[in-house]
């Protein structure tokens, strides 16, 4: 499928969301209410079929923070770019999609981790790498006196 009839269906199947061709895939932002129902929309759906989980990102923004998820039909061969917007920074929170892509087990607890992003109804939402007295290295107003580290 091009990117083209990709982003045709993903707009036919997905009314409520903006779907558009980024740079190189097809990229489609959901409402934070509707990401994990999108999940399971995007791997259950015989014509997308997307079924790996290649990376999963934070994005630390002034007012938000983004989770962006790359998947990818091994059935198909094509790609999609879901998004999501926090509601703010302060207190970040969206949907689990491990229960719909084991490998966003540890890749939530690595956002988790470095951004603070809490993901609802994940089963082992804690620390990747470090301890609890870091705070959240990766959020562009992150200061730690102790290390000397500042962004």
């Amino acid at each position: 499928m091009t990117n083209e009839e990709l982003q045709a269906c993903l707009t036919g199947e997905f009314t409520n969301a903006e779907v558009k061709i980024g740079k190189q895939y097809v990229e489609i932002l959901v409402q934070a209410d509707e990401l994990h129902d999108a999940a399971v929309k995007l791997s259950t759906l015989p014509l997308l079929s997307f079924d790996y989980l290649f990376c999963l990102s934070g994005v630390d923004y002034p007012e938000k923070i983004q989770i962006v998820y790359h998947l990818e039909s091994t059935k198909h061969r094509h790609t999609v770019v879901l998004k999501v917007n926090t509601a703010d920074r302060v207190d970040p929170v969206v949907d689990t999609v491990s229960d719909v892509w084991q490998t966003a087990k540890y890749h939530e607890r690595e956002v988790y981790d470095l951004l603070g992003v809490k993901f609802n109804n994940h089963t082992d939402l804690r620390r990747l790498f470090l301890d609890d007295s870091w705070g959240f290295p990766l959020r562009k107003d992150y200061k730690d006196e102790v290390r000397i580290v500042e962004r």
